[in-house]
């Protein structure tokens, strides 16, 4: 006889047998063969069905008790459902089984691809948590392994004296000094590119040079050997400003959101002296300078000049500090409509005729750079509400409203 494998099989027939006697197996599928034979027609034959392999070797299940047998019947089927149906409905034709009187009675037809199904989805769910225990990484932790193996390749060595430093350092007009290549890389991890390092406790002669073209920050870790840098390189080298990493923490150890509000928090390299100069008569110097060094930037050589009073939705300063926050390192600014939707990012040295280009529907400017008072002026000219930047040097204005990092 012919057999159709388990796997290939669509459908099972279950069916229950009731004789009144006593009969072996044999009996029960000789009789299936020989009572259905004809019944069907040549193209439903149950004896060619199986010698095709679309109906398998059928099971029966005999049990005698007191002189009477029950049991079941199974037969698996690769016809589709209509011709399964028609084979299941003609056992029940089967009245007699050898002497003994019968009845077969058809109790479901079993859709095995439904059970394969289950099991599919039962087995997916434990590998799904063994993959999930084994602690997979997820998409965005690929991502930022990318990201930054690429800026890693992005490191490049400036000036004779061959110092890390980020691939925006000689066309930006802003960079910032920090000590090693670890903290340039990662600066470079969180997109800041115009980082130079000196690359130990002396300072170099390409630094001194570049500080003379550009608008420098020092920016040094967090502990008593950041106070020495900051004491030298301030006495030989032309330096605009100075931020420090959090009390105790390395520059090349701090997240994104700390990096930033150290920058925000950068004051001049007079003030940052005058700090480090008070703490050194002090046994516990660390929270104390810190917290002189996170005050808004104070400005020695002219008093604060006078703003208009600023009045911002809680909205309006959840987004103007998001988009600063994008901006820093990158010379950038973002021009917005009323709606605080980007119009478009241009360069801080395209801003001016960018603004005079517009004329109207400008809402807000937010750049990374400085307030000048021609900015204000061309800003006013073109009905902007507000200007926001990293710090100000600007006059105050009546038509418009400047807001910096430590509004923020």
């Amino acid at each position: 006889m012919g057999k159709i494998s388990p796997v290939s099989a669509k459908y099972i027939v279950h069916a229950t047998i009731q004789i009144g006697g006593i009969v072996d197996k044999p009996d029960v599928i000789g009789a299936i063969f020989g009572q259905t034979e004809g019944l069907l027609g040549a193209d439903l034959e149950l004896r060619e069905l199986q010698r095709s392999g679309r109906i398998g070797r059928i099971e029966v299940k005999v049990d005698t008790r007191s002189g009477k047998s029950q049991g079941e019947i199974l037969i698996p089927s690769s016809l589709d459902k209509s011709e399964t149906a028609i084979v299941a409905a003609a056992l029940e034709v089967i009245q007699r089984i050898g002497p003994c009187t019968a009845k077969i009675k058809i109790d479901k037809i079993e859709d095995v691809r439904v059970s394969k199904r289950a099991y599919v989805i039962d087995r997916a769910k434990e590998l799904l948590k063994h993959l999930m225990d084994t602690s997979i990484p997820d998409s965005q932790e690929l991502a930022d392994e990318v990201a930054y193996s690429v800026r890693v390749m992005e490191i490049q060595e400036y000036g004779k004296d061959r110092l890390p430093a980020g691939p925006s350092v000689e066309e930006s007009d802003e960079i910032i000094i920090v000590e090693g290549r670890a903290d340039v890389l990662n600066l470079l991890k969180h997109g800041i590119k115009n980082a130079i390092a000196i690359n130990g406790t002396s300072v170099p002669e390409s630094i001194v040079d570049l500080c003379k073209k550009k608008i420098v920050t020092v920016f040094v870790d967090g502990d008593r050997g950041g106070d020495l840098i900051i004491k030298e390189i301030t006495s030989i080298a032309e330096i605009d400003y100075v931020t420090k990493a959090p009390d105790g923490k390395e520059v090349e150890e701090i997240t994104k959101k700390e990096i930033h509000k150290a920058i925000r928090s950068k004051v001049s390299p007079e003030q940052a002296k005058l700090e480090i100069g008070k703490d050194d008569g002090r046994q516990n110097s660390g929270p104390q300078q810190r917290r002189h060094m996170d005050r808004p930037r104070q400005f020695t050589d002219k008093k604060p000049l006078p703003r208009q009073q600023i009045k911002l939705s809680a909205d309006e300063k959840k987004q103007f500090a998001g988009m600063l926050e994008d901006l820093v390192g990158t010379r950038g600014a973002y021009v917005l409509d009323d709606k605080l939707k980007i119009l478009g990012k241009v360069p801080i040295s395209e801003l001016a005729s960018t603004m005079k280009s517009l004329s109207t529907g400008v809402y807000a400017i937010i750049f990374d750079g400085t307030i000048e008072n021609d900015i204000v002026s061309t800003a006013e000219k073109t009905s902007v509400k507000y200007l926001v930047a990293m710090t100000s040097k600007a006059r105050g204005s009546q038509k418009l409203s400047i807001i910096t990092g430590n509004d923020l």
